[in-house]
């Protein structure tokens, strides 16, 4: 049985529009920033090798059964769940991948504030002739203070807000095809840099010559980890868009491409990062501060710094805005639809309340920090709950669903466009859906509260 598509619906126009918008949703800081350092603390090229196996095997299946359940239920989260099952329950996972989009994008935007704040630091060259402990300091003292920060963070939701209430063809769509495109082309100019710096070779040998002495059974479970937040699995987003993606359009091939990009520009950000720290003695495994401490301070030592130190904090914030869009959309698409609101009302009420929750998290470096949840800060709290605890659930809940209570034949019909595609695999999609894929999110989870 097939649902048909609703002729009223926004939607993707083109192929090339489905890939900048879904990799732009998956492409954010988590590939520019948490995986550099996540590879720098677990021995370079060797987790790179576990992190691609657990792409093919495990992440790839996992966001096409997203795609599957978007375009079948052709609503949003909650809407898709609630039309598919026929049932109460359902419809809560929906509700909880909307209320972890919710939740991400309240202290994403405190992070993304951060990188329009040194994109304007890097223009004016701010960290010219500074030592690395006061480029150090730079970062301490800004984010810690409590204007700049908010103020950057409501120009990012300004920004995510614009694109959004624009709707899907003349908003999303239309952005992210000149966005994407220009990311990565900062992306390869700065790598180009990269990899011809004195000593940039062993950057490369670190991050592509596996050391497997480092492995270890946490290696494993980082790597698994990372590939699941990388794709954006577990919070709407791949539901919501997968709704808008025409039956013309074949599903597992937007899956492979959308996964493709996205680990290309996680590993090519590696390649424009440890060549430079290695160029210029740093540590691999300077963890977060890597981008706002290290980076700032190779830039300035570098011939062309200035430049390639713009570029990059660009491309920083590039990479956060193409994910929160995705992110507000979700809980837009809920709203317009199922609260029957007008997009307009819906993205303005929406952004306010992300912003307002997403201000707490900003204070909570600065005048809130000694406001305490469960013994951690309001951003920290915030994090957790929606990183480790949501999307993992949420995950679960997607592949159960998928695997066995929305019908293999359902599955296979939209899969094969009603029959039309000939689907290589199906049989092995479905044993990695039913079996794999529900024992490797639930070592994730247990491994993310601490319990492995």
């Amino acid at each position: 049985m097939s649902l048909g598509e609703d002729s009223k619906r926004d939607g993707f126009s083109s192929k090339f529009g489905i890939i900048c918008a879904a990799a732009g949703s998956a492409i954010g800081l988590g590939n520019i920033w948490r995986f550099p350092y996540i590879v720098g603390e677990n021995g370079g090229g060797a987790f790179l090798l576990i992190y691609l196996g657990f792409i093919l095997l495990l992440g790839i299946p996992v966001m096409l059964s997203e795609f599957v359940i978007g375009r079948r239920g052709q609503r949003n989260a909650y809407g898709s769940f609630k039309r598919l099952s026929g049932s109460k329950y359902w419809p809560l996972v929906g509700l909880m991948g909307i209320v972890a989009a919710f939740t991400i994008l309240a202290f994403y935007s405190t992070i993304a504030g951060w990188t329009l704040e040194y994109v304007y630091l890097a223009l004016i060259n701010a960290f010219k002739g500074l030592e690395a402990k006061e480029i150090g300091e730079v970062f301490d003292s800004f984010h810690t203070s409590a204007f700049r920060p908010i103020l950057w963070q409501l120009v990012f939701m300004v920004f995510t807000a614009f694109i959004i209430v624009a709707g899907i063809k003349k908003g999303i769509e239309k952005y992210t095809k000149v966005l994407m495109p220009f990311l990565f082309l900062l992306l390869l100019i700065i790598v180009v840099r990269s990899v011809t710096l004195p000593n940039a070779g062993e950057g490369l040998k670190f991050l592509f010559s596996p050391d497997f002495s480092a492995i270890t059974a946490k290696t494993f479970l980082e790597a698994l980890g990372q590939a699941f937040f990388s794709l954006s699995i577990g919070m709407g987003t791949l539901i919501t868009y997968g709704s808008y993606v025409n039956k013309k359009n074949k599903l597992p091939n937007i899956s492979f491409e959308v996964s493709f990009t996205d680990t290309l520009i996680a590993i090519l950000a590696g390649v424009a990062i440890f060549p430079a720290v290695f160029a210029f003695g740093m540590a691999p495994d300077e963890g977060a501060g890597l981008i706002f401490y290290v980076l700032p301070n190779i830039f300035q030592q570098m011939a062309g710094g200035y430049i390639f130190g713009l570029m990059f904090f660009i491309l920083l914030s590039i990479a956060a805005l193409t994910s929160s869009i995705s992110i507000l959309e979700v809980v837009v698409a809920f709203m317009v639809e199922e609260l029957k609101l007008p997009r307009r009302k819906s993205t303005i009420l929406a952004a306010m309340a992300a912003t307002f929750v997403g201000l707490l998290c900003t204070l909570s470096f600065s005048s809130l920090s000694e406001v305490k949840l469960f013994n951690s800060t309001i951003f920290e709290t915030l994090d957790f709950t929606a990183s480790n605890v949501l999307l993992p659930l949420g995950g679960l809940m997607i592949v159960i669903f998928t695997g066995w209570f929305m019908g293999i034949s359902n599955v296979k019909n939209e899969m094969s466009n009603d029959g039309l595609l000939k689907i290589r695999l199906f049989d092995a999609f479905i044993f990695i859906i039913r079996y794999i894929a529900p024992v490797a999110i639930v070592l994730v989870f247990l491994n993310s509260v601490g319990i492995l």
